[in-house]
């Protein structure tokens, strides 16, 4: 999935969107989202929008295997701990969950986006949802990379 995103959302980046997809992501305001939307405009060439449309749709599938993902991943490794780094891996587990959840949300505001909703509110929560998201996951991986790496290292040392 990451690497079909990865050609389908290749065109979406531009001089004013180095970073594709994610400049919609984090367009935190009005302003921001319309220069986004104004730069993927359709230049007879490329539809950036539609591309940007489908890009977004191909996410809702992405979010449900990642988040089932982080889901075992965390609970795999928390089984292996007991106390509070069991505890945090089943709290990061369903952390894993509510990150797929919010980016549903956020996937929803960037498709109205790019029907051409746009708002300071619409921008703002998608930001929002996004940001909230990234921590999730970004905890979520920490916690099995290092937690998962330490019990591996443990077993392999007794």
């Amino acid at each position: 999935m990451l690497i079909m995103m990865a050609k389908t959302g290749a065109t979406l980046k531009t001089a004013a969107t180095p970073k594709g997809i994610l400049d919609l992501e984090f367009a935190y305001n009005s302003d921001k989202a319309t220069t986004v939307i104004n730069a993927w405009q359709d230049d007879g060439k490329t539809d950036n929008i539609a591309a940007a449309k489908f890009n977004t749709r191909l996410d809702f599938i992405f979010l449900l295997f990642y988040a089932a993902f982080l889901y075992h991943a965390c609970k795999m490794v928390a089984g292996n701990y007991k106390g509070a780094v069991a505890t945090a891996g089943i709290l990061l587990a369903y952390g894993g969950i509510a990150a797929g959840l919010l980016d549903v949300f956020e996937n929803i505001g960037m498709l109205l986006t790019l029907h051409g909703h746009i708002s300071n509110s619409i921008s703002l929560a998608t930001v929002i949802f996004s940001v909230v998201k990234w921590l999730l996951v970004l905890a979520a991986l920490i916690y099995f990379v290092i937690g998962g790496g330490w019990f591996l290292v443990k077993k392999i040392i007794s």
